[in-house]
């Protein structure tokens, strides 16, 4: 066009012979203007200013087709470049190439190295209403375009060619193309009715230069006629443009979606080794994930209620699934043996085995007392046998109260054994007891071992629980070490506050009402349920679903956890539907209808 354009610019300023030849060349030009043949006519003045005229008619309108091109690709770059669904990208990418090339139908290919094929993604044909991958829920079934076929490059398919030598091939008519098997296109034809005709197919490069698929565009139609034409250079040119900017675009989404699998495998893979830093705790956090996400997609379901108005984006989600992945992540720092503790007396190894031994001595001790006893009453006197009779019966009622005491001492280390008042007078009584060894006189119990054995309920003592619950606050500090941004900058705040209380008197900072968001409630709720109903906890047996509720119908009556999320997760069954799943049947003591 622009050839012809200075070709025109050329003839006016020619003399009047020169005119004719501008003249021959106006019968080929595609911006002929019919008025020009009325030019002929009229003066050698008028007839250069009629044909500038139109020539500058032509200009305007090339630039401007060329104008509306350049503002047509930069918002198509814009849309690719904030598009971050895979699906929804490669469909805008063919729609485009196809409306920016008029043509009836477009394919889209990705490179798989793995398998050395191109792989189908899109697949659209107007006149055949056919609408498959992206987001049209139709999966393409076709079996991919192979590179290499017996170890040689497959030249033969047109896709594979433009892929493996980064060409783009124009063929006006694929029926009378040579040097390519269209033998497939064919037997599409034939079943379909359609009729292949023009093709384009373009290489996709990425900023690297790899190409990473092809974008192959059929049968070009003339936009007033509806005629299938040839695919004109400009359209060629354009489309080429368009596929580079896709390109990039799509390798960005793809290295993104990357970036955030590898996190999330990386955030999973640091919560199962969490999990499994204690053999009582697996799967908890799998578990305490299931659970957040069954509530969240149930409040973004709530037609009705206080929810109705409530809905959770995609990239909250996302923040809310990763944030309670990470939610025990503190737990690193806690020591084992407090978060294994399933007796009171429990360090490194269960104590109880220590006063067992020392019970054991004890009675040895007694043992020896009386044998003395008995030696010294027969070197002094004569034998009396009643004598060494109330020895032996002192002796077996003293060994029964010992062995009574420890078998007391050995139910108070049980972490579900509550320790009320008379029990503890008790054990202070057993703890006031000496023996001696060597002269030595020794208590029966330690300090320490008689503070363990006091704790009233559990098995932590107060310094214990502090210590557990300063995992919460290491959650935090963790997290807030990860520059979270944008859609994530919360991740730390909803994993950190799922031990939280609407009245404040939850940990690691106390917040209460407005203070915490949805997502930590969420949480916290999926959490207490968790810990009540987990069968795999050495401190308690498994509890009864009935049981798990009722404490935590208290727990919202005393405006521990939110309410609304708690009747929610009632009354539309999630506590059945994940009991079914996780818990022993035994335990399930109620249906959805209670």
């Amino acid at each position: 066009m622009l050839k012809n354009i200075a070709l025109r610019c050329t003839a006016i300023f020619r003399d009047g012979e020169k005119m004719s030849i501008s003249a021959e060349l106006d019968e080929n030009m595609p911006f002929k203007n019919s008025s020009e043949s009325s030019t002929r006519s009229l003066s050698h003045d008028e007839r250069l200013n009629a044909l500038l005229n139109t020539v500058i008619v032509e200009v305007k309108h090339f630039a401007e087709d060329q104008i509306k091109h350049i503002n047509e690709l930069t918002e198509i770059g814009l849309a690719l470049s904030a598009e971050k669904n895979i699906n929804k990208l490669l469909e805008f990418i063919v729609d485009k190439a196809r409306a920016l090339s008029n043509c009836d139908a477009g394919t889209l290919y990705i490179l798989d190295r793995e398998n050395d094929q191109l792989r189908f993604e899109i697949l659209q044909n107007d006149t055949l209403n056919t609408r498959m991958g992206g987001t049209s829920g139709v999966d393409i079934t076709l079996p991919g375009v192979p590179l290499h076929v017996d170890n040689n490059a497959n030249y033969f398919n047109v896709s594979s060619y433009a892929a493996l030598t980064g060409e783009i091939i124009n063929i006006p008519d694929v029926y009378e193309a040579e040097g390519f098997d269209f033998k497939g296109t064919r037997q599409y034809d034939q079943a379909s009715g359609y009729r292949s005709k023009s093709m384009l197919v373009i290489p996709m490069r990425n900023h690297e230069n790899d190409i990473i698929g092809v974008l192959q565009l059929l049968n070009a139609t003339h936009p007033q006629t509806g005629e299938v034409i040839a695919f004109p250079k400009g359209a060629k040119d354009l489309i080429a443009s368009l596929a580079s900017q896709a390109a990039v675009a799509l390798t960005n989404t793809q290295l993104i979606r990357n970036l955030k699998d590898l996190f999330s495998a990386f955030i999973r893979s640091i919560a199962t080794a969490i999990d499994e830093k204690s053999p009582y705790t697996g799967g908890h956090i799998r578990r305490v994930v299931d659970l957040t996400m069954m509530i969240a997609e149930e409040i973004n379901g709530a037609d009705c209620g206080p929810f109705k108005d409530c809905q959770l984006s995609n990239d909250e989600i996302e923040a809310l699934r990763l944030a309670a992945w990470m939610h025990d992540v503190g737990k690193i720092t806690t020591p084992e043996y407090i978060v294994d503790k399933g007796t009171k007396l429990q360090t490194i190894c269960d104590r109880i085995d220590h006063v067992e031994t020392k019970f054991q001595l004890i009675a040895q001790t007694l043992e020896n007392e009386y044998q003395r006893k008995k030696i010294e009453l027969l070197q002094n006197q004569s034998i009396d046998t009643c004598l060494l009779d109330e020895l032996d019966t002192e002796l077996a009622e003293r060994l029964e109260t010992l062995k009574d005491e420890l078998e007391f001492l050995r139910r108070c280390n049980l972490p579900d054994e509550f320790m009320s008042d008379d029990k503890i007078d008790r054990l202070l009584a057993i703890a006031s007891k000496n023996f001696t060894v060597d002269g030595t006189a020794h208590p029966y119990l330690t300090h320490d071992e008689v503070k363990n054995l006091s704790i009233r309920k559990g098995s932590l003592t107060s310094e214990e629980r502090k210590i557990i619950e300063n995992h919460a606050d290491m959650t935090l500090r963790i997290l807030k070490e990860i520059p979270f941004s944008g859609s994530m900058a919360d991740v730390p705040e909803y994993a950190a506050g799922h031990h939280e209380k609407l009245d404040g008197t939850g940990y690691p900072r106390g917040l209460c009402g407005s203070d915490l968001p949805l997502q930590a409630r969420i949480m916290a709720i999926a959490d207490i349920f968790e810990a009540l109903t987990a069968r795999d906890r050495p401190y308690k047996k498994p509890m009864k679903l009935s049981q798990a509720l009722k404490i935590m119908g208290f727990m919202k009556s005393d405006n521990h956890i939110d309410p609304d999320i708690f009747d929610l997760f009632i009354q539309q069954g999630l506590y059945i539907n994940y009991a079914r799943r996780e818990m022993n049947p035994d335990q399930i003591d109620l249906d959805d209808k209670n």
